[in-house]
């Protein structure tokens, strides 16, 4: 059974089984570079290796998940604002999800969580050409109507264990694509200043432990700080208990749970 109508709005590749969504369109794009339009999505039913950040693997039963790549070709994007494909990926996701639940959050970067258990990650790669981003794919996987997680990922959640009923994975995923094109078309056509500070804005809004102190470990051990901001280019400013500002990239610093 085809899980998505002909008539999807956006050009749409559908696979049973294949290593990676990300490495599938990656390879489209580089043998057809032409012919594969902005938007294009590949869906698996199963991926043998998805990956996550920190080359992390991705568990998702067959066939109860959404698990899906896009392209994007913004090359009128400076390679220093590249995070900002990161937050409205991450921000089309955050509200989509919360279509059914208010604990819907964005763990800094990109991860989607409901309450202190993750529901979605995301995985962005982006090829630089100059000082341009000539191409982005984003891997996404949520999970949706799976009951139970076997591996040992400390805190995994699907949309169903929250609300207690199955839900239309394709309505989820034509709404996401639907939102991650309104940001993007509104990054080339509004004045970006603006638009990108309001797209940060709601970003700071949607983070996870933005309000109290809260435990983090960094290369010198634990301590307990509070969120400040995060930077347009991604940068995480935490406020330690003495007062301290710290500023960390990714993978320099992690959440205790």
């Amino acid at each position: 059974m085809n899980l998505y109508p002909k008539t999807f709005r956006y050009p749409l590749i559908t696979l049973e089984k294949t290593n990676s969504t990300n490495q599938y369109i990656s390879q489209l794009c580089n043998q057809q570079p032409e012919e594969v339009a902005e938007l294009t999505t590949v869906t698996a039913e199963f991926q043998m290796a998805g990956k996550g950040q920190r080359g992390n693997s991705w568990e998702a039963e067959e066939g109860k998940n959404l698990l899906f790549s896009f392209v994007l070709y913004p090359t009128f994007l400076e390679a220093r604002r590249q995070f900002i494909l990161s937050q409205i990926v991450s921000l089309a996701i955050k509200e989509e999800l919360s279509r059914w639940s208010d604990d819907i959050t964005i763990k800094w970067p990109n991860d989607i969580y409901w309450k202190n258990k993750k529901i979605s990650g995301i995985l962005i790669e982006n090829d630089l050409v100059g000082p341009r981003i000539a191409r982005s794919i984003a891997g996404i996987g949520i999970n949706i109507n799976q009951d139970t997680f076997r591996s040992d990922a400390p805190n995994p959640i699907s949309l169903k264990q929250i609300t207690g009923k199955e839900h239309d994975r394709h309505e989820i995923l034509t709404h996401i694509l639907k939102r991650v094109e309104m940001y993007y078309k509104g990054l080339q056509l509004e004045d970006f200043e603006t638009y990108s500070a309001e797209i940060n804005t709601r970003y700071a809004r949607s983070l996870f432990r933005r309000r109290g102190f809260h435990s983090y470990q960094d290369a010198d051990g634990l301590f307990l700080a509070r969120l400040l901001r995060v930077e347009q280019d991604g940068r995480f400013v935490l406020e330690d208990e003495s007062g301290k500002e710290r500023e960390y990239l990714f993978k320099e610093v992690q959440y205790i749970l």
